[in-house]
Protein backbone atom coordinates (compact mmCIF):
# COMPACT_ATOMS: atom_id res chain seq x y z
CA UNK A 1 0.00 0.00 0.00
CA UNK A 2 0.91 3.22 -0.91
CA UNK A 3 1.40 6.11 1.03
CA UNK A 4 -1.09 7.82 -0.75
CA UNK A 5 -3.60 5.77 -0.16
CA UNK A 6 -3.50 6.78 3.66
CA UNK A 7 -4.26 10.14 2.54
CA UNK A 8 -7.10 9.94 0.83
CA UNK A 9 -9.06 11.65 2.48
CA UNK A 10 -7.41 15.19 1.54
CA UNK A 11 -8.59 14.21 -2.08
CA UNK A 12 -11.89 16.82 -2.95
CA UNK A 13 -15.40 14.80 -2.94
CA UNK A 14 -16.56 14.13 -6.24
CA UNK A 15 -19.03 16.63 -6.67
CA UNK A 16 -22.69 16.27 -7.01
CA UNK A 17 -22.26 19.50 -9.46
CA UNK A 18 -20.77 17.23 -11.85
CA UNK A 19 -23.91 15.78 -13.06
CA UNK A 20 -26.13 16.45 -15.16
CA UNK A 21 -29.08 19.11 -13.71
CA UNK A 22 -31.74 17.04 -15.06
CA UNK A 23 -30.94 13.78 -13.41
CA UNK A 24 -30.50 15.45 -9.91
CA UNK A 25 -33.92 17.07 -10.59
CA UNK A 26 -35.83 13.80 -11.63
CA UNK A 27 -33.73 11.85 -8.70
CA UNK A 28 -35.28 15.12 -6.32
CA UNK A 29 -38.36 15.01 -7.33
CA UNK A 30 -38.87 11.14 -7.49
CA UNK A 31 -37.15 11.29 -3.42
CA UNK A 32 -40.01 13.45 -2.90
CA UNK A 33 -42.46 11.19 -4.29
CA UNK A 34 -41.48 8.21 -2.27
CA UNK A 35 -40.96 10.23 0.91
CA UNK A 36 -44.69 11.47 0.20
CA UNK A 37 -45.90 8.05 -0.50
CA UNK A 38 -44.02 6.76 2.33
CA UNK A 39 -45.92 9.08 4.67
CA UNK A 40 -49.21 8.58 3.03
CA UNK A 41 -48.98 5.39 3.94
CA UNK A 42 -47.81 5.61 7.56
CA UNK A 43 -51.23 7.95 8.07
CA UNK A 44 -53.50 5.70 6.79
CA UNK A 45 -52.42 3.07 9.02
CA UNK A 46 -52.59 5.34 11.63
CA UNK A 47 -55.53 6.17 10.74
CA UNK A 48 -56.96 2.42 10.28
CA UNK A 49 -55.60 1.88 13.96
CA UNK A 50 -57.87 4.68 15.25
CA UNK A 51 -61.08 3.68 13.48
CA UNK A 52 -59.87 0.08 14.85
CA UNK A 53 -59.38 1.63 18.57
CA UNK A 54 -63.10 3.76 18.28
CA UNK A 55 -65.27 0.21 16.79
CA UNK A 56 -63.50 -2.25 19.60
CA UNK A 57 -62.59 0.24 22.40
CA UNK A 58 -59.41 -1.99 23.19
CA UNK A 59 -55.78 -0.97 21.24
CA UNK A 60 -54.05 -3.69 19.80
CA UNK A 61 -51.95 -1.69 17.87
CA UNK A 62 -48.72 -3.19 20.05
CA UNK A 63 -49.77 -6.25 18.09
CA UNK A 64 -50.42 -5.16 14.71
CA UNK A 65 -47.25 -6.35 12.71
CA UNK A 66 -47.08 -4.13 9.01
CA UNK A 67 -45.62 -5.84 6.06
CA UNK A 68 -42.38 -4.74 5.40
CA UNK A 69 -43.39 -4.61 1.54
CA UNK A 70 -44.81 -1.21 0.81
CA UNK A 71 -47.18 0.07 -1.71
CA UNK A 72 -45.45 1.05 -4.98
CA UNK A 73 -45.95 2.62 -8.18
CA UNK A 74 -45.35 0.34 -11.41
CA UNK A 75 -42.80 0.37 -13.50
CA UNK A 76 -44.22 1.95 -16.24
CA UNK A 77 -45.86 4.88 -14.40
CA UNK A 78 -42.53 5.00 -12.78
CA UNK A 79 -41.36 5.69 -16.14
CA UNK A 80 -43.86 7.94 -17.27
CA UNK A 81 -43.47 10.29 -14.24
CA UNK A 82 -39.55 10.33 -14.48
CA UNK A 83 -40.00 11.13 -18.17
CA UNK A 84 -42.37 14.25 -16.88
CA UNK A 85 -39.72 15.12 -14.40
CA UNK A 86 -37.27 16.01 -17.10
CA UNK A 87 -39.08 18.70 -18.36
CA UNK A 88 -39.22 20.65 -15.72
CA UNK A 89 -36.30 23.04 -15.03
CA UNK A 90 -33.83 23.40 -12.27
CA UNK A 91 -34.58 26.39 -10.91
CA UNK A 92 -38.49 25.02 -10.54
CA UNK A 93 -37.87 22.09 -8.76
CA UNK A 94 -38.14 23.77 -5.13
CA UNK A 95 -41.58 25.40 -6.06
CA UNK A 96 -42.92 21.98 -7.17
CA UNK A 97 -41.98 20.09 -4.14
CA UNK A 98 -43.38 23.00 -2.14
CA UNK A 99 -46.66 22.43 -4.78
CA UNK A 100 -46.83 19.13 -3.96
CA UNK A 101 -46.25 18.99 -0.19
CA UNK A 102 -49.27 21.45 -0.16
CA UNK A 103 -51.54 19.29 -2.60
CA UNK A 104 -51.13 15.88 -0.17
CA UNK A 105 -51.20 18.30 3.14
CA UNK A 106 -54.49 19.69 1.62
CA UNK A 107 -56.18 16.52 0.58
CA UNK A 108 -54.16 13.88 2.95
CA UNK A 109 -54.60 11.10 -0.32
CA UNK A 110 -54.73 7.10 0.06
CA UNK A 111 -51.21 5.91 -0.88
CA UNK A 112 -52.71 4.61 -4.49
CA UNK A 113 -53.29 8.24 -4.92
CA UNK A 114 -50.45 10.24 -3.98
CA UNK A 115 -48.55 9.38 -7.63
CA UNK A 116 -51.65 10.44 -9.44
CA UNK A 117 -51.57 13.78 -7.09
CA UNK A 118 -47.86 13.91 -7.95
CA UNK A 119 -48.82 13.78 -11.89
CA UNK A 120 -50.92 16.45 -11.59
CA UNK A 121 -48.70 18.66 -9.82
CA UNK A 122 -45.82 17.57 -12.81
CA UNK A 123 -48.44 19.01 -15.36
CA UNK A 124 -49.02 21.81 -14.05
CA UNK A 125 -45.41 23.08 -13.63
CA UNK A 126 -44.95 22.06 -17.40
CA UNK A 127 -47.69 24.13 -18.09
CA UNK A 128 -46.61 26.92 -16.33
CA UNK A 129 -42.79 26.71 -17.84
CA UNK A 130 -44.46 26.74 -21.33
CA UNK A 131 -47.14 29.65 -20.88
CA UNK A 132 -43.40 31.75 -19.25
CA UNK A 133 -41.52 30.46 -21.95
CA UNK A 134 -44.11 31.72 -24.92
CA UNK A 135 -44.12 34.98 -23.13
CA UNK A 136 -40.08 34.83 -23.12
CA UNK A 137 -40.63 34.71 -26.79
CA UNK A 138 -43.17 36.95 -27.29
CA UNK A 139 -41.50 39.85 -25.34
CA UNK A 140 -38.54 38.94 -27.74
CA UNK A 141 -40.28 39.43 -30.70
CA UNK A 142 -41.80 42.55 -29.53
CA UNK A 143 -38.64 43.90 -28.32
CA UNK A 144 -36.87 43.15 -31.90
CA UNK A 145 -40.32 44.55 -33.83
CA UNK A 146 -39.39 47.69 -31.34
CA UNK A 147 -36.11 48.12 -32.29
CA UNK A 148 -36.47 48.23 -36.05
CA UNK A 149 -39.46 50.62 -35.53
CA UNK A 150 -37.22 52.93 -33.37
CA UNK A 151 -34.50 52.96 -35.83
CA UNK A 152 -37.03 54.13 -38.58
CA UNK A 153 -38.29 56.77 -36.05
CA UNK A 154 -34.70 58.22 -35.26
CA UNK A 155 -33.91 58.12 -39.17
CA UNK A 156 -33.56 61.83 -39.70
CA UNK A 157 -35.01 62.99 -43.25
CA UNK A 158 -33.85 66.47 -44.66
CA UNK A 159 -37.77 67.47 -45.29
CA UNK A 160 -39.96 67.90 -41.94
CA UNK A 161 -43.84 68.16 -41.95
CA UNK A 162 -44.58 71.44 -40.45
CA UNK A 163 -48.36 71.50 -40.03
CA UNK A 164 -48.42 74.37 -37.03
CA UNK A 165 -45.79 76.91 -38.45
CA UNK A 166 -47.52 80.98 -38.55
CA UNK A 167 -46.74 81.56 -41.85
CA UNK A 168 -48.71 78.57 -43.45
CA UNK A 169 -51.47 80.45 -45.87
CA UNK A 170 -55.16 79.09 -45.08
CA UNK A 171 -58.53 79.72 -46.96
CA UNK A 172 -59.81 81.86 -44.41
CA UNK A 173 -57.14 84.68 -44.88
CA UNK A 174 -57.52 84.39 -48.76
CA UNK A 175 -61.05 84.82 -48.62
CA UNK A 176 -60.21 88.18 -46.18
CA UNK A 177 -57.98 89.14 -48.57
CA UNK A 178 -60.31 88.37 -51.41
CA UNK A 179 -57.28 86.98 -53.50
CA UNK A 180 -57.74 83.69 -55.47
CA UNK A 181 -56.23 80.42 -53.36
CA UNK A 182 -53.18 78.80 -54.68
CA UNK A 183 -53.23 75.60 -56.55
CA UNK A 184 -52.15 73.84 -53.12
CA UNK A 185 -54.43 71.18 -51.18
CA UNK A 186 -55.13 72.40 -47.76
CA UNK A 187 -56.16 69.78 -45.89
CA UNK A 188 -52.16 68.68 -46.34
CA UNK A 189 -49.35 70.25 -43.88
CA UNK A 190 -46.62 71.95 -45.86
CA UNK A 191 -43.78 70.43 -46.20
CA UNK A 192 -40.31 72.41 -46.44
CA UNK A 193 -36.65 70.98 -47.04
CA UNK A 194 -34.74 72.58 -44.09
CA UNK A 195 -31.01 73.18 -44.41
Amino acid sequence: MSLASWFRWNEPPNRISQRNPTEMVVETLMMELSWQMKQAEKQQRERENEYRKIKTGVDYGWLVSYPKQSYDISPGERLQLEDMCTKIHPSYCGPVILRFRQVVAEYEPEVQEVSRLFRSVLQEAAEKIKEEEEAKKLARQWNTKNRTSLSLTTFKSRSRISPFISDIKTISEDVERGTQPNRRVWSMPEFRNTK
